[in-house]
């Protein structure tokens, strides 16, 4: 009876929801908030800068020309919309997310084996709650590649459980391990090595993910004899089970000699009649646990879309730091939830909503806090963004021209995949980004960017403007190119000045001033 009443609470929010949009009902909690506050929002966008903003946000790239006019042009009134449907039913859809699922997973580093599996996913829209019990119960025979979560992290099984605990749920309890959080009582040691005692009897047992048959954690609290952890989630919530004990010797010697046996015939250990890690995921989707789980991935999705999260910072989600809109949050994970972790569902209401599109400049001296939402926040590009979409902005616009939708896509993967050298060179931004002094020398000082990007190869649009005799029409395409906008004014004027001082030179001022464009702030981020 209370899980079923914990159920009916947890999900009564998404009754509300049923009769609007998911990005109605962000607007409205969002613009509520701003009237009670006093503030007024920054005006919508302009469409140079909102298909800009969704195709980077969406697939990882900077419109092409054609694309970024097409869209300015229509007089559609749902343009908008088909647009996103366009770009997340796209492959390069898939590929992009499944890289930035791979660095929230991976404590912010790409580069895993999991990749095959997460591009799979969300190209098939799996949803999050099937996605979590593959990565945490992982079988290779049916999911290729879905180990790589697990097998790299357990030789730190400290580390795997707040690894664990902060990509699925949230929360940073690594503070509770030595002693009850100082400043948060909601974490305790009991919590910390509650969670342990989930994932301690996984081991690797040549290249397989294994799982021992029971185990026993201890841990020393700063007063008082050694304990005994039990199976706890973060809730408190605990699992009964006779197999959290120590094993005897008899026990100790058949369970090597069974190990020992299945690394010789290289066959998997025989699956425990009783899986902790099992119990884990079963437990962490419980009506009253679930909103740990729940509320995690709307925040990561909000902060991956808006720049700041719900909850902020994204792994300090407990009682002392209190969401910017809870109510909104509280519902956005109610409704997650009962449309049975649908991300893209999620995806599409975030980047539809009036909150999303706002633009990034503010008209008061006096700038509204970033979690209010005001105001569109900048919003550094990732690595594959930045070397992708540098690709585009030193590539001829004509080369897409008449291209069908099949082999345009096929076209901007051979893009994609030629930029990820350079892209392995770069940083992925962090919330307190700077660009930092390898990126800096790279752009200003490598003969990778000047050779594979800024070369007058056939195809390039360096090589396209030595051809062009008209000079403002050559100022006018370097801007479109790399900003995905027409140039300004006061632009022309800078580009002709420059240009009358290079007249023995025009091919290399032409690419002087591509250089300056593919690296100045404004292409940088996303805004």
């Amino acid at each position: 009876m209370r899980s079923l009443c914990l159920a009916i609470a947890l999900l009564a929010p998404a009754l509300a929801l049923a009769a609007d949009p998911v990005e109605a009902v962000i607007d409205r909690h969002i613009e509520t908030k701003l009237k009670a506050d006093g503030i007024a929002p920054a005006p919508q966008a302009d469409d140079f800068t909102l298909v800009r903003r969704l195709t980077l946000d969406l697939v990882g790239r900077i419109p092409t020309t054609q694309e970024s006019e097409g869209f300015v042009a229509s007089k559609e009134s749902d343009k908008r919309a088909k647009l996103v449907d366009r770009l997340m039913a796209s492959p390069g859809f898939a590929r992009y997310q499944a890289g930035l699922y791979e660095v929230m997973l991976n404590d912010g580093k790409a580069g895993s084996g999991l990749r095959e599996y997460l591009t799979k996913a969300v190209a098939a829209n799996k949803p999050w709650d099937v996605m979590f019990r593959d990565l945490l119960l992982p079988d290779d025979a049916t999911n290729k590649g879905v180990g790589e979560y697990l097998k790299p992290k357990l030789g730190d099984t400290d580390k795997l459980t707040n690894d664990v605990s902060v990509a699925f749920f949230g929360v940073n309890v690594s503070c509770a391990q030595c002693h009850d959080h100082p400043n948060v009582k909601d974490w305790t040691q009991d919590h910390f090595y509650g969670m342990k005692s989930f994932l301690a009897r996984t081991y690797d047992a040549g290249g397989v993910i294994a799982e021992r048959p029971s185990g026993l954690v201890k841990f020393k609290p700063t007063k008082g004899p050694e304990r005994q952890a039990k199976l706890m989630f973060l809730t408190g919530a605990t699992i009964a089970t006779d197999t959290v004990r120590e094993l005897n010797k008899d026990e100790q010697k058949k369970q090597k000699e069974a190990e020992e046996q299945a690394k010789k015939d290289k066959k998997s250990p025989p699956a425990p009649p009783f899986s902790a890690r099992a119990e884990l995921v079963k437990l962490a989707l419980q009506p009253k646990e679930a909103e740990f789980f729940s509320k995690n991935i709307v925040n990561r999705l909000w902060h991956r879309f808006l720049g700041v999260g719900l909850v902020s910072p994204l792994d300090q989600m407990h009682s002392a730091n209190r969401p910017s809109h809870p109510e909104l949050l509280n519902q956005l994970a109610a409704d997650t939830s009962a449309n049975k972790y649908d991300l893209k569902r999620l995806v599409r209401g975030i980047v539809m909503s009036k909150t999303y599109s706002r633009g990034s400049k503010y008209s008061s001296e006096s700038h509204p806090d970033t979690s209010s939402y005001a105001v569109a926040q900048l919003k550094p590009l990732t690595p594959i963004q930045l070397a992708t979409s540098l690709r585009i902005a030193t590539t001829d616009p004509k080369t897409f021209d008449g291209v069908k939708p099949d082999e345009m896509e096929k076209k901007l993967e051979q893009l994609e995949a030629s930029a990820r050298g350079l892209a392995s060179s770069i940083a992925h931004p962090t919330d307190n980004f700077q660009i930092g002094v390898s990126e800096a020398l790279l752009f200003s000082n490598s003969d990778k960017v000047m050779k594979e990007f800024l070369d007058d190869r056939g195809g390039s649009v360096l090589s396209r403007l030595k051809a062009e005799k008209d000079a403002t029409a050559a100022h006018k395409l370097l801007v479109q190119t790399a900003l995905c906008r027409p140039a300004t004014d006061t632009e022309l004027k800078a580009f002709a000045e420059y240009a009358a001082r290079r007249t023995d030179r025009p091919a290399e001022a032409n690419k002087q001033m591509l250089w300056a464009l593919a690296t100045c702030p404004e292409f940088r981020f996303n805004h």
